[in-house]
């Protein structure tokens, strides 16, 4: 058995993949949803289904989530978010070990290089969560710079008030790492000043449900590049399956 964890879930597409995945492959194998109220529920759902082999983790336990495991991946702990767990079973009955990792950043790569130019030197980062961590990580490896938005005031953070025509201009690449948009809050959109993009703009939303969002509709407007997080989900799910079936 595999799940994935977060509240609320229903705007997640990683059951429909898996079980599309199971019956394409001839697997006998279930994935299931575990919404979780609170973070502290994880425990007793280890306990309670012996044949947990692995999980997903979304929003809001990214971040959370990480005080209940026992190890982490090297990425994971550079990034300071988890997305997937690997559950361990002791052979004498113990508790098992919980390991985390982080696919996130890899699966946000993967489906961003094709879109890149070259001129992407900078980049604005919508939110400051643990989808945003992923993609700072990400981006650093691509080599490009960024800079975290929030709705708050913080050292090294701008906030959505602060962005001005100099600095979408100097910004060719903005990526949502916010809920904003997803289903069913599908009107809602960050609040940038999108009448500076331009079609040297590329503008990528972690979100994929809707597969267009409101924040896309407002870049192609303008006429920027976009691409929703569809091809991130499958990406960092097939790397999670990996994970879980490592010898």
């Amino acid at each position: 058995m595999f799940g994935l964890i977060g509240y609320p879930l229903g705007h997640s597409f990683s059951a429909k993949y898996f079980a599309e995945k199971f019956k394409r492959e001839n697997l006998d194998e279930q994935y299931c949803l575990f919404p979780l109220k609170r973070i502290e529920e994880l425990d007793s759902l280890i306990s309670e289904n012996i044949g947990l082999k692995g999980l997903n983790v979304t929003i809001p336990y990214k971040e959370t989530v990480i005080t209940y495991l026992d190890e982490l991946s090297p990425d994971a702990s550079a990034i300071g978010a988890v997305n997937v767990i690997r559950v361990f079973k002791s052979n004498n009955g113990e508790k098992p070990c919980l390991r985390g990792y982080n696919t996130d950043w890899e699966g946000f790569s993967l489906s961003l290089s094709p879109l890149l130019t070259g001129n992407e030197k900078n980049a604005l980062v919508l939110g400051t969560g643990g989808a945003s961590k992923a993609v700072v990580y990400a981006l650093s490896k691509l080599g490009i710079k960024s800079q975290l938005i929030s709705r708050k005031k913080r050292d090294g953070v701008l906030t959505y008030e602060d962005l001005n025509k100099s600095i979408i201009e100097e910004n060719l690449l903005i990526i949502n790492a916010t809920p904003l948009g997803m289903f069913p809050n599908t009107q809602s959109a960050p609040m940038i000043p999108y009448e500076y993009l331009t079609s040297r703009h590329i503008c990528y939303d972690l979100v994929y449900n809707p597969l267009e969002t409101e924040f896309m509709k407002r870049c192609a407007a303008m006429g920027a590049t976009t691409k929703n997080g569809l091809k991130m989900l499958h990406l960092q799910a097939d790397l999670s399956w990996k994970i879980w079936n490592e010898h």
